[in-house]
């Protein structure tokens, strides 16, 4: 499965001059805890979350600003929190508070490849584009929705569609009982047949197992 197998078409997202007290109502009343920052051309400049708009000053919750000094590199280091703390706390729009690093993926990205990075970058959404574009999002709810409606799959991982190739190309040479495939590795993937034959296998089953999938291919 890909990205547009599951992906959130209808994405809520917000502009960088989005006021932080729009976002955090938006955010409020969707009940999401957070979503893409797109340009007006619908490009993705950044993301925000809830956890942007934790340390506030309207709500007390901002930093503490004493800095931590115990050497002159740490004190250049905490130089450097406390401008983007302040920033976060005191910034009036979602510009100033969100996140200009994104890590996006394509519409035909690998669900497997989207698990990974949202587990190596610990984020819990990852905008889809095409173009440049946003054409969604793709959330952890969302593999996990997608989980729960598929049917169990056996342990290769294999695709509905390469398991049903596999078992359209072989069912021939299985009826005739003359031939013996259990000799042969056979793995579909995205459509493309992958074939090996252990040394003992004989010639005329080999041949036979490839003339089928020529006629079949």
């Amino acid at each position: 499965m890909r990205a547009a197998n599951v992906m959130t078409t209808e994405v809520i997202y917000v502009g960088p001059d989005t006021s932080v007290q729009a976002l955090a109502a938006l955010l409020s009343e969707r009940g999401i805890s957070g979503g893409p920052v797109v340009d007006a051309d619908n490009r993705v400049v950044g993301i925000v979350s809830d956890g942007d708009l934790l340390h506030r000053i309207e709500t007390g919750t901002q930093r503490r600003t004493t800095r931590r000094s115990s050497w002159w590199l740490e004190g250049i280091a905490s130089d450097r929190e406390l401008a983007r703390d302040y920033v976060k706390s005191h910034a009036r729009t979602v510009k100033g508070v969100m996140t200009r690093d994104v890590v996006s993926v394509s519409d035909t990205t690998n669900l497997a490849d989207i698990a990974m990075l949202l587990e190596a970058r610990q984020i819990k959404r990852v905008p889809v584009v095409r173009d440049g574009k946003l054409v969604g999002i793709v959330t952890r709810a969302n593999l996990v929705s997608a989980l729960a409606t598929t049917k169990s799959a056996p342990a290769t991982g294999a695709d509905p569609d390469d398991r049903t190739i596999s078992d359209k190309l072989f069912a021939e040479p299985q009826a005739k009982g003359w031939v013996d495939i259990s000799s042969a590795d056979i793995i579909v993937r995205d459509g493309v047949v992958h074939l090996w034959f252990s040394d003992d296998q004989p010639l005329e089953e080999r041949l036979t197992i490839r003339v089928n999938l020529s006629r079949r291919g």
